[in-house]
């Protein structure tokens, strides 16, 4: 701890012992590392400058870095071999620039979801992300882990949202992409690069998003109804003329603590003009009518509350046990998947899928074994899928690989890692692969 300190003294940067650490400081950082050596400290840095100086320098002496913002989602994914330093984007937390005109805003990648969003909201616009933890996600945490939400119906996720973005390399330097930047370095497209990169390619510490005006009215409807109603209705939706900002299909689980019984249930959310929100609720109406199809819709407060509710019930706090995951596959195959887990959970597994993308979140009970996460794993891939640990106990991490990675890019992937951090520095053997 003293050689860092003395290291960087001359940084803008507070350098906080472990043992002088918070236990929530403590539980996330642990989280996020394999054994159970812990970081010799947590480095907090004042200025974008500051970062890439503590880069250089970790560069220099060979440290290896846990790279942060409020650790919100560090224990996601696969554990870091080893980290001498966490690092800590917290205090980069500043609004750079907001052109309202353009619709474009950049800020530090330290400043929170929820603080961006009430800035934007006081200009009738907003970012259409939906991420966990939204009032304590880092902005650059968010795309570190390409954590979209079920907004990327209509605007596509974290990849199509950043325009611009700059990161300390893990040789210390500050690299830009996009924006008002004519030329990528070394030409690649560094937005869509750093997105789900999870921090081992560099620590990303401002970025540039693209914005949206606020819609005048939201409604959402919530269609219930057995597996091969929600079937068709997810067919007739694909094929209408209706434009949903979110559309989820959700298992029996999650339908069940929404108060529908044994049934599964897609939850569509329309964002517009008051009559077209109008116009397209009563469309959804009248075909669920149609077809003997259970409709709720919420508005206002009672609308905000429901998506409050569905980002809780797939999510799960960590240290608690259970498991949450990320899931991707065919879009087609949703509701066949949401039936197959019901049938290999008996409902117990809580999931809400986007019905565009394919993707979507895993909760599963305490308890939850080795077996039945490859099972899943297993009908994930079969659809051209696949299925990643985000929160689960450290155990169940060492008995199956987080990622299960089921590509052909290990390769590229590693020439990547290669080229940007060729000694290992940034999270090391964290990512998939072991890269």
């Amino acid at each position: 701890m003293d050689d860092i300190a003395s290291v960087l003294a001359a940084e803008q940067a507070e350098v906080q012992p472990w043992e002088a650490l918070s236990d929530r400081w403590q539980r996330q950082l642990s989280a996020g590392l394999a054994g159970s050596e812990p970081p010799t400290c947590l480095v907090l840095p004042e200025t974008q400058q500051a970062l890439a100086g503590v880069m250089a320098a970790a560069h220099q002496q060979g440290w290896s870095v846990l790279p942060c913002g409020t650790a919100s989602k560090l224990g996601w994914g696969g554990p870091a071999e080893r980290a001498q330093l966490a690092l800590s984007t917290q205090r980069l937390n500043r609004l750079v620039d907001h052109a309202a005109g353009d619709l474009t805003v950049t800020a530090e990648a330290g400043m929170t979801l929820a603080a961006l969003q009430a800035t934007l909201h006081q200009h009738g616009q907003f970012l259409p992300l939906d991420p966990a933890y939204p009032e304590t996600a880092t902005l650059g945490g968010i795309v570190a882990t390409a954590d979209s939400g079920s907004w990327r119906q209509q605007y596509g996720g974290v990849r199509d949202l950043t325009i611009g973005i700059t990161f300390a390399r893990a040789d210390g330097q500050l690299a830009r992409g996009g924006g008002r930047v004519v030329k990528n370095v070394a030409g690649y497209d560094l937005m869509k690069l750093m997105a789900g990169a999870w921090g081992t390619l560099g620590v990303i510490s401002q970025l540039s998003f693209r914005v949206y005006p606020l819609p005048a009215a939201s409604q959402t409807a919530l269609l219930a109804g057995d597996a091969g109603a929600m079937a068709e209705a997810a067919r007739v939706l694909r094929r209408s003329p209706l434009t949903p900002t979110a559309a989820d299909g959700l298992g029996t689980g999650t339908a069940a603590q929404l108060g529908l019984g044994s049934a599964m249930a897609l939850v569509v959310r329309f964002q517009s003009s008051r009559a077209g929100v109008e116009r397209q609720i009563a469309w959804i109406k009248e075909w669920a009518q149609a077809q003997s199809v259970t409709v709720r819709c919420y508005g206002g407060d009672d609308e905000a509350a429901l998506w409050q509710q569905l980002r809780q019930l797939t999510r799960s706090p960590a240290g608690t046990g259970a498991v949450t995951a990320k899931i991707g596959l065919r879009p087609s195959a949703a509701i066949a998947w949401l039936q197959a887990l019901d049938a290999a959970t008996e409902g117990s597994g809580r999931t809400l899928i986007h019905l565009r993308s394919g993707i979507g979140r895993l909760h599963l009970p305490q308890g939850s074994d080795r077996d039945r996460i490859a099972g899943l794993r297993s009908r994930c891939e079969a659809q051209g899928g696949y299925l990643t640990l985000l929160d689960a106990p450290a155990e169940l991490k060492q008995q199956i690989d987080p990622w299960g990675y089921p590509g052909n890019a290990l390769a590229p992937m590693r020439r990547l890692k290669q080229q940007f951090d060729p000694h290992r520095l940034l999270r090391p053997g964290g990512f998939v692969g072991g890269i």
